[in-house]
C-alpha cells in the first residue's frame, strides 16, 4: 500500500507532526519537571522527546530526518519546553498533566510515523509498526534521562493502542476514507483509548515465572 504524497496530505502531514512534536515536548518537561532539573536539562530532554521517534523512524526509512530539513519542528519544541518551564513556575500544574500531554503525542506521532512510512512504501505491517515507534521512542529517551523506567515497558496499555491505533488508521485508508477524517478518528482513539486505560489500570499480561 502506497499513499501519494500530495500537497493537501503534505500539510496534514505538517501540521499533524508539529501539534505531535509540541506535546511531546511538552510532556518531557513536566517529566523532567519531577527531577527539578535545570533549564538547559528541561530542554534536551524535551528535544529528545519531541524529536527522538521521527528521527528514529527517518533514518530507518533513509529519508531525511524531518527536523533537519524543516527547522520549524525544532523551534517548536525548544519554545514548547521554554513555555512548559516558565508557566509550571508561575501556576501549579497536576502531575497526571504529564500523562495527557504523553497521551496526545503517542497519539499524533503514531498517526504521522504510518503516514510517512506508507508515503515512502513501507509494507503496511511494517508501517504500523514505525508508527508505534515513532509514538513511543520519544518517550523511551525521555525516561533514560531521566533516570526512569520507560513508561511503555510498565505503564497501562501505551504502545499496544499505538499499534492498535496505527492498523486502523491504515485499514482506514484502504477503505478509502479520506486520509485526514481517518487521521482524526485514528488520533482520538488512541488518545482516548490511552486515557481509559490509565484510568481503569488496564494492562497487558506481566511476565512471570511458575513457581
Amino acid at each position: 500500500m502506497i499513499v501519494s504524497p500530495t500537497p493537501e496530505l503534505m500539510d496534514s502531514l505538517y501540521w499533524i507532526t508539529l501539534i505531535a512534536v509540541v506535546v511531546s515536548s511538552a510532556s518531557g518537561v513536566l517529566k523532567a519537571g519531577f527531577k527539578q532539573f535545570d533549564l538547559f536539562g528541561v530542554i534536551i530532554i524535551a528535544i529528545a522527546t519531541g524529536l527522538g521517534g521521527g528521527s528514529l523512524r527517518d533514518m530507518l526509512l533513509d529519508r531525511e530526518v524531518f527536523w533537519i530539513i524543516d527547522q520549524s519542528f525544532f523551534i517548536a519544541s525548544l519554545v514548547s519546553a521554554i513555555i512548559i518551564f516558565i508557566a509550571a513556575r508561575l501556576i501549579a500544574m497536576p502531575k497526571k498533566l504529564f500523562l495527557v500531554a504523553d497521551a496526545a503525542g503517542l497519539a499524533t506521532f503514531a498517526v504521522a510515523g504510518t503516514l510517512v512510512s506508507l508515503m515512502v512504501g513501507a509494507p503496511w505491517l511494517v508501517a504500523s509498526f514505525m508508527g508505534v515507534m515513532t509514538g513511543t521512542m520519544g518517550g523511551i529517551f525521555r525516561d533514560v534521562l531521566s533516570h526512569e523506567p520507560p513508561v511503555v515497558f510498565q505503564s497501562p496499555l501505551y504502545a499496544t493502542v499505538s499499534w492498535c491505533g496505527s492498523l486502523l488508521f491504515i485499514a482506514l485508508i484502504y477503505l478509502n476514507l479520506d486520509i485526514t477524517l481517518a487521521a482524526i478518528i485514528t488520533g482520538a482513539c488512541i488518545f482516548g483509548s490511552r486515557l481509559v486505560a490509565i484510568r481503569f489500570d488496564i494492562s497487558l499480561p506481566r511476565f512471570r515465572f511458575k513457581s
